[in-house]
């Protein structure tokens, strides 16, 4: 079972669902932010998970002094779940921080992407490992104008998936591998 591992809402356990997700591990998350806290990347930040399943990395985030969140999943499952969990993690934040929010979008992250309007300054990606990377390159070119100056986006992949490639506007800050996931760390130029 995950859980939130720190912060405002930490060691609540969030809710999953069977199959329809492929939750980040608790090694992986505790490094992603470790990396990310010491780059002072989540502090007062407005974050977007796509592909959030259960909405771990987002509510992680807020959690961890995001600003504000917004999760999406296109899965009618998982979307209910993120929601659950986005209820209980908020409740615990506002406790400390009443301006902290969240927002549920169950969408396709596509369809999101044409959409939106908000900037971000932290976007994570963590799509099935199937979904290709032509259609994640495609998604990376729809958030560059979403994207704060000196943004920051984290990507999580199978190793055995082919290299994404790397955008113009993007520079990697981190490449790590946990047992068979990948991270990559980029910001945005």
């Amino acid at each position: 079972m995950s859980r939130i591992i720190s912060g405002d809402a930490g060691s609540i356990r969030l809710h999953s669902v069977a199959k329809a997700t492929r939750p980040t591990g608790d090694r992986v998350k505790e490094s992603v932010f470790s990396a990310l806290e010491a780059r002072g990347l989540i502090e007062d930040s407005a974050v977007l998970d796509l592909f959030a399943g259960t909405g771990a990395l987002g509510l992680e985030s807020l959690s961890r002094g995001a600003t504000s969140v917004i999760l999406v999943e296109k899965d009618p499952e998982a979307h209910e779940i993120c929601q659950k969990n986005s209820v209980q993690v908020l409740k615990a934040v506002q406790k400390i921080r009443p301006g902290a929010a969240v927002s549920n979008k169950n969408l396709d992250a596509f369809r999101y992407l044409k959409s939106a309007t908000q900037v971000f300054d932290l976007v994570f990606l963590d799509p099935p490992y199937e979904f290709a990377n032509s259609d994640l390159l495609n998604i990376l070119t729809s958030l560059r104008d979403l994207m704060s100056p000196g943004a920051t986006v984290v990507i999580e992949r199978s190793d055995r998936t082919e290299d994404l490639g790397q955008p113009d506007w993007l520079e990697v800050i981190s490449n790590k591998k946990f047992g068979s996931t990948q991270v990559r760390m980029y910001q945005k130029i």
